[in-house]
């Protein structure tokens, strides 16, 4: 949560500036409003914790009620949130709070596309660390919100040889040689690499941007003696055939690098004070 919260404070930070000076010309400073968050389009929602957290920050006195739940379905004009209290702070944490939950959503409506199309294969979706600098715990949640699987968080949870790794080491034998009773994954571009790469121990192989042919042949030769993951130019097209070639990890990276944001919208309506409450 503190993480959360940090990024959310610089979000409002970014945003808000000094102040929200339309607000303050146009919204008497002690106005109250209702807000209605909906969507716009249809998609799979996430990101309404981070919503409710940025109107909780804003003013504590706002009174925020979910109406539906990551990972639920939304269509154009699905009611996901009503927020209620000072009309100032609720305007002050409208944009912030929309860009999370756009964003979110978008990651999360296309990694279930993506799982969709390779349902009943028994392949995962991985996601990758191709995300937004600073968001990266955020958008791998919405990953899995959206029924994807996480690939490693950080460079310190797994070792994972790539091409520069395999230059800079002179090769897959050398790269190989100088683990020791560990496991790792490594990335391999053609077949002769991936047969290095078993003969050599390696339970675990990356095939990058391989043909489609050429991942069918990786298949019937090492299914079962390494686990096989397919990454590179994976697409909502081509995804089902790759996932119906037998391997059993499919990564990609634009769930989160090229996710199109979900629209979503507030609107505001005035609440009149009684008369009792000045």
């Amino acid at each position: 949560m503190k993480s959360i919260d940090r990024k959310i404070r610089e979000a409002l930070r970014e945003d808000v500036g000094s102040g929200d000076i339309t607000s303050r010309k146009t919204v008497k400073r002690n106005a109250l409003a209702l807000g209605v968050i909906f969507a716009k389009e249809k998609g799979i929602l996430c990101g309404i914790g981070c919503v409710e957290r940025v109107f909780e920050i804003c003013d504590q006195d706002l009174h925020f009620e979910r109406k539906l739940y990551d990972g639920g379905e939304v269509d154009y004009g699905t009611t996901v949130a009503v927020v209620k209290g000072n009309a100032r702070s609720i305007l002050k944490g409208e944009r912030v709070a929309l860009n999370f939950l756009q964003q979110l959503s978008g990651i999360a409506t296309l990694t279930r596309k993506f799982v969709e199309q390779v349902k009943d294969t028994g392949v995962v979706i991985l996601d990758t660390r191709k995300t937004h600098p600073g968001l990266r715990e955020l958008e791998k949640y919405a990953v899995k919100t959206g029924g994807g699987e996480n690939h490693r968080m950080r460079l310190d949870k797994m070792i994972l040889i790539k091409d520069n790794h395999i230059a800079v080491a002179g090769g897959i034998d050398r790269a190989i040689k100088r683990l020791k009773d560990v496991s790792y994954e490594i990335e391999v571009k053609n077949l002769f690499e991936l047969k290095q790469a078993v003969e050599l121990g390696a339970t675990r192989v990356m095939l990058d941007n391989l043909p489609i042919g050429e991942i069918k042949k990786a298949v019937s030769i090492y299914k079962g003696k390494v686990e096989i993951e397919v990454s590179g130019g994976v697409t909502l097209d081509n995804v089902r055939d790759i996932a119906e070639a037998g391997v059993d990890y499919i990564s990609i990276g634009a769930l989160t690098h090229s996710a199109r944001a979900i629209d979503f919208s507030l609107t505001l309506k005035p609440i009149e004070r009684r008369k009792d409450e000045g």
